[in-house]
């Protein structure tokens, strides 16, 4: 399951890899009533496992509204975003669709989505409140929440971390390898090479590596916008413009960086900028010890991992714990002409009834705050300590991607960015190189 909580609009910057979705019905507003006079409502999503869990919720919301069928468009991760602003332009969008934070400015901006917050007011106030932060814009919510990730954590290997002696919930990273990192040393200790050599070893081979210590790498949710923001850094400042390549930006790029192509505790960015589920499956695979990513992770490692393994939070910087929280919102058509049917199956999806079937199923983690208990006891019946995803891992936050054309944005700096990460551009002269071109993006 991948709930991809932040867009790509640039998708190499993402290591969030795509569901293993596939297309169902094209989608659209063509052919939405049915013979028997009953409404259509089609709600377009790219995750197959959240599919599985709509599907029961609308077969529950049909029967209290004999009256309104609901169509499931399963759209491709790989395709999403590419398809949705053609969509949306073209008036072939679906009544419903998905869509998360770096779309979302231009989309609300441009007029093609609901505004939520007034019609729905009952309901809102069940939702997560950095949730509807997130998705307001102008004193409006354009969207009802319906995943978040609360925090990103470090999944674990626990046969691999025991026998290198290492303890994930107490790593610490600090710019230029000081003297209270402990992370590196661990993920050295954790890296293997086709001799069996640890990273840490004499004679070790870099580019022969067997056992992956961590998955450091060009993602922006589970990886890069968390270190930044542990070293007291942001990537955007208040106004929406890019920061990233002050002092404290480079440092963290730079600890990421060497962990692939100085020290070799991680794939190559070869491996990685445009796959975003290589790390994923190293991971599930037995052949990398330390996995950080979020709860849209969760699933897949519960199903695919043939070992014993556990959450532990995030490795702590100079700034403490410090994770990147995203949302997903099911936003409304604004030109649907089903306004009504499509407004009573968003207050379903914002309704506790509604997202439960999400939540029970632990196939993410609902952004509707009732249902989010029936989430964590699926898990916990499951022995899988959930805690370091909620405020429980003491993680701190820093703030998600945001403005109408972070899109924009994200397709400028994207280039640099892969190139950074395959240590072809210094980290310094990449940034700054990046940040102007993101800047630029956005005026």
């Amino acid at each position: 399951m991948r709930s991809r909580l932040v867009a790509a609009a640039a998708t190499t910057f993402l290591a969030l890899g795509a569901a293993a979705c596939s297309p169902s019905s094209s989608g659209g507003n063509e052919a939405q009533q049915s013979s028997g006079g009953k409404t259509t409502v089609s709600v377009r999503i790219w995750d197959d496992q959240v599919a599985k869990a709509y599907e029961q919720s609308f077969a529950a919301f049909t029967k209290a509204n004999p009256d309104i069928t609901v169509k499931l468009n399963l759209v491709p991760y790989a395709d999403y975003f590419t398809k949705l602003p053609l969509d949306v332009s073209s008036g072939t969008v679906d009544d419903i669709f998905w869509t998360n934070s770096s779309p979302f400015g231009s989309l609300a901006d441009s007029g093609a989505l609901m505004d939520v917050g007034s019609a729905l007011a009952e309901e809102r106030s069940g939702w997560v409140p950095a949730a509807v932060e997130q998705y307001t814009r102008n004193g409006k919510v354009y969207g009802v929440p319906a995943l978040t990730d609360g925090r990103i954590a470090l999944f674990y290997n626990k046969d691999l971390v025991d026998k290198a002696g290492v303890d994930p919930a107490k790593l610490h990273w600090q710019p230029g390898d000081g003297p209270s990192d402990t992370f590196l040393p661990a993920a050295r200790k954790l890296t293997k090479d086709s001799a069996g050599r640890t990273g840490d070893q004499p004679g070790f081979d870099g580019s022969k590596v067997t056992q992956y210590g961590y998955n450091a790498g060009n993602d922006l949710q589970a990886i890069y916008w968390n270190f930044v923001g542990s070293n007291g850094g942001q990537m955007q400042a208040a106004d929406g413009s890019f920061v990233f390549a002050d002092a404290k930006g480079k440092q963290a790029f730079q600890y990421i960086t060497d962990l692939i192509n100085k020290y070799h505790v991680a794939p190559s960015a070869a491996d990685t900028n445009d796959n975003g589920d290589f790390s994923r499956d190293k991971f599930l695979q037995g052949k990398m010890a330390l996995f950080q990513s979020g709860t849209y992770n969760l699933k897949n490692v519960s199903d695919g991992a043939k070992f014993s393994w556990a959450v532990a939070p995030l490795p702590e910087g100079p700034a403490g714990r410090v994770s990147v929280v995203n949302s997903v919102i099911a936003a409304g058509n604004a030109k649907t002409p089903r306004k009504d049917a499509t407004l009573k199956v968003l207050k379903w999806l914002g309704s506790i009834e509604g997202a439960s079937f999400v939540g029970s199923s632990g196939a993410a983690l609902p952004a509707v705050t009732g249902a989010q208990k029936a989430y964590f006891e699926f898990w916990g019946k499951q022995g899988v300590d959930t805690s370091a995803f909620g405020e429980a891992g003491g993680t701190d936050t820093i703030a998600p991607p945001f403005g109408p054309k972070f899109g924009d944005a994200a397709n400028a700096f994207a280039p640099t960015f892969k190139e950074i990460f395959a240590g072809r551009e210094p980290v310094g002269p990449g940034l700054e190189k990046a940040q102007d071109a993101a800047n630029k993006a956005i005026k």
